[in-house]
C-alpha cells in the first residue's frame, strides 16, 4: 500500500510540477505550423479555386453544410473577395509566426482558427494529411509547445537576464496583442457571427480570460500561490494534450492497420501495387514501374505496412523496438512523399510521429542546428548575440507575456 501511495503521489508531481516533453511538442509545434505554411504556399496561385469564390464548391454550399453540421469557419462571415484574401493572408502569418514561437499562446489560436476556416470552407478538398492536422491544430491550443526553439524562450532568457541585473521589464506588444484580438472577438460575438457549434467560440474565449488571468498574477504576484496554482493549471492542461495527442497517433495508426487487415488486396500482398498505377498517384511514372517490377517487393512492402501499423501502439512498452520503428515509419513517409505524390501528408504524418521522438535525439539534433547556425554566423561576420540560443529549461514560456 506504501508503495502504491507512494508511486500515485509521485505520478501526480510529475504531471504538476512540469509540462513535460518540451522538446517533443516544439518539434511538432514546428512540425504542423511548417507543414499548413507550405502548403499555403503552394497553393497560393489556386487559392480561389481552392477554398475561395471561384472553387467549385460554393459559399451557398458550404453555408448550407456548416449550419448543418455546425462546424466552425471565419470564410462564412462574409462571401467577399476581399475578406477572403483577409484570412488567408492572416493564416499564412499564424504560421510562419507559430514556426516561429513567436507569441507562441496567441499565435496558436490564430493557427487554429486559420485552419478551421480554411478546411471547413471546403471539406472535399482534403486528405487524411488535413484530417490529422485540423485534430492537431485544436490539441497545440492547450500546448505550452514553445517551451524550447522559440522566439518566446529566447525573450524570456533576456528578460530573466535583466531581472537579474535589477532591470524593470515591461511587456507592451503581448497586452497590446490582447487588446486587439479581445475586441475582434467581442465584436464578432455581438454581431452573431458565431454561428454553429458552441465549442470554438468557447475555447477562444476561455483563451482570451485565460490568458489575462496568466498577465494579470504573472504583473502582480511572480510567486506566491496564485501563481502556482496557474502553474500548476497549466502544466496539467498541457501534460493531458499531449497524451492526447500520443493516443490520436496511435488510434491514427491502429485503425489504418486493423482495417487494412480486412482488405482482400491488403491480405493477397498486392494492395500497394495498385496505386503505383494511378496517374492521379504517379508523379514519377519510371519510378513507380521500378518499385512495382518485383512482385516479392510488393508483397514485402504490402505486409509490412500492416504489420508496423497494427504493432507501432504496442511497442511503446518498449523503447528500442518503438524506436526502430518509428525510424521505419518515417521513412516509410518520406518514400511515400516522393513516390505518390503526397508530400503534405507524408509530412503531417511525420510531425504526428515526432511526438514519440527521444529527448535525447531532439536535443542533440537542436544542439547541431545551433551550432551550424553560429558558424554561419561566424561565415557572415555577425558574432550571435547575449541570449541568442533558445534556453534549454523547460520552464522558460512561464515567463512573459500572457499573449
Amino acid at each position: 500500500m506504501n508503495r502504491l501511495s507512494m508511486a500515485v503521489s509521485g505520478g501526480i508531481a510529475r504531471v504538476t510540477e512540469a509540462a513535460l516533453g518540451p522538446y517533443q511538442t516544439a518539434v511538432i509545434r514546428i512540425g504542423f505550423s511548417a507543414t499548413w505554411l507550405l502548403f499555403l504556399l503552394r497553393e497560393l496561385p489556386h487559392r480561389h479555386e481552392l477554398y475561395g469564390p471561384d472553387g467549385p464548391w460554393s459559399w451557398d454550399l458550404a453555408q448550407q453544410l456548416t449550419a448543418s453540421n455546425g462546424s466552425f469557419t471565419t470564410l462564412m462571415w462574409s462571401d467577399g473577395r476581399v475578406w477572403f484574401e483577409i484570412v488567408y493572408a492572416l493564416a499564412v502569418l499564424s504560421s510562419a509566426l507559430l514556426l516561429l514561437g513567436w507569441r507562441t499562446r496567441t499565435m496558436s489560436v490564430l493557427f487554429m482558427v486559420g485552419v478551421l476556416s480554411l478546411q471547413n470552407r471546403s471539406v472535399f478538398m482534403g486528405d487524411g494529411g488535413d484530417n490529422v492536422l485540423h485534430l492537431m491544430s485544436v490539441y497545440l491550443v492547450f500546448t505550452r509547445c514553445a517551451q524550447v526553439w522559440s522566439l518566446d524562450a529566447r525573450r524570456a532568457e533576456r528578460e530573466r537576464a535583466a531581472r537579474a541585473r535589477g532591470e524593470r521589464v515591461t511587456d507592451r506588444t503581448g497586452p497590446a496583442l490582447w487588446g486587439v484580438l479581445g475586441a475582434v472577438l467581442a465584436a464578432v460575438t455581438l454581431v452573431g457571427r458565431m454561428q454553429g457549434d458552441w465549442l470554438i467560440p468557447a475555447l477562444l474565449w476561455t483563451v482570451w480570460v485565460a490568458l489575462a488571468l496568466w498577465w494579470l498574477v504573472g504583473r502582480r504576484a511572480r510567486t506566491g500561490e496564485p501563481r502556482i496554482l496557474l502553474d500548476v493549471i497549466g502544466n496539467v492542461v498541457h501534460n493531458g494534450a499531449l497524451l492526447v495527442i500520443m493516443a490520436e497517433a496511435c488510434l491514427i495508426y491502429a485503425t489504418a492497420g486493423w482495417y487494412k487487415v480486412q482488405g482482400s488486396r491488403w491480405q493477397d500482398g498486392t494492395a500497394v501495387y495498385y496505386p503505383l498505377h494511378l496517374e492521379y498517384f504517379s508523379p514519377w511514372p519510371a519510378l513507380a514501374d521500378l518499385l512495382s517490377a518485383s512482385g516479392t517487393m510488393v508483397m514485402l512492402v504490402t505486409y509490412g505496412t500492416v504489420l508496423v501499423q497494427v504493432a507501432f501502439p504496442f511497442t511503446l512498452f518498449n523503447r528500442r523496438v518503438k524506436n526502430v520503428l518509428l525510424a521505419v515509419m518515417m521513412t516509410e513517409h518520406a518514400v511515400i512523399a516522393v513516390v505518390l505524390g503526397l508530400p503534405f501528408f507524408s509530412l503531417a504524418m511525420i510531425a504526428a510521429d515526432a511526438v514519440f521522438l527521444p529527448t535525447g535525439f531532439l536535443r542533440r539534433l537542436g544542439g547541431r542546428a545551433t551550432g551550424v547556425r553560429d558558424r554561419l554566423a561566424r561565415r557572415g561576420g555577425r558574432a550571435s548575440p547575449p541570449g541568442q540560443r533558445a534556453r534549454e529549461n523547460p520552464e522558460a514560456e512561464h515567463v512573459g507575456s500572457g499573449a
